[in-house]
């Protein structure tokens, strides 16, 4: 599977493409990343299938419309209402200090179904399959993406682990866990109670050998984060 990261200038916040068979999902393309994923796409033969949405802050969305085109944007229900004006949820200071275009809602948003919240996950194109888990906190919607396969060497090289080809868990973990700190939750829908309350869930639930790629900074591997986070220590 293809994989590659892409660091916006806004809060350099984190988009990746994955891509297979000639299909892309796009995770999170932040402002001013569409024409880096255009290059992506053009190097390796890839058309977006869809882009995929942790959650609905403005850093994490603001170039969605410009990469999806007339493809859907998938993102989780309690978040949908974001998307019709990002910055409508946004602190007057945080607002003046992102310095974002003008906003274009996606011409096809679509909530995430119950598939993708299940078993094994669903299929966004062929060979590209997630398991959502709902990790709320840091926004009401805030969601985990799992996925399994053989990841390129330089995936490794981002979470500090030794490279593999037997396929490996990834978790696309959004503002939710950063290597050795958390996402904020004093914006405006963030809630302390509910992020100890996923805290605790994720400790409990992932697997160790898992590799988590953040929405901001560097990855990281969840087994370093469950023996250094304080915010998991903690829980």
């Amino acid at each position: 599977m293809i994989l590659e990261r892409i660091v916006a200038a806004v809060l350099a916040e984190n988009c990746y493409v994955l891509g297979e068979g000639g299909r892309a999902v796009v995770v999170d393309p932040g402002s001013g990343t569409a024409p880096a994923v255009r290059g992506v796409l053009d190097r390796h033969g890839l058309e977006v299938a869809c882009v995929l949405l942790t959650h609905g802050h403005p850093d994490h969305v603001w170039d969605a419309a410009a990469v999806a085109g007339e493809c859907p944007v998938l993102a989780p229900a309690p978040d949908l209402e974001r998307l019709e004006d990002p910055l409508r949820w946004t602190p007057p200071e945080v607002r003046s200090a992102l310095g974002l275009p003008e906003w274009h809602r996606p011409v096809d948003v679509r909530e995430l179904g119950a598939a993708h919240f299940a078993g094994g996950g669903a299929e966004l194109v062929p060979g590209i399959s997630v398991r959502a888990l709902p990790a709320p906190g840091h926004t009401a919607g805030s969601t985990v993406y799992f996925l399994n396969a053989s990841w390129p060497a330089d995936v490794a090289g981002w979470v500090g682990a030794a490279p593999s080809d037997e396929p490996r868990t990834l978790a696309l973990m959004g503002d939710v866990v950063f290597r050795g700190s958390i996402g904020r939750t004093d914006l405006p829908g963030g809630d302390p109670d509910v992020m100890g309350w996923t805290l605790r869930t994720l400790r409990q639930v992932v697997d160790p050998a898992t590799w988590v790629l953040p929405g901001h900074g560097p990855g990281t591997t969840w087994a370093h984060e469950l023996a250094t986070n304080p915010f998991l220590a903690t829980r």
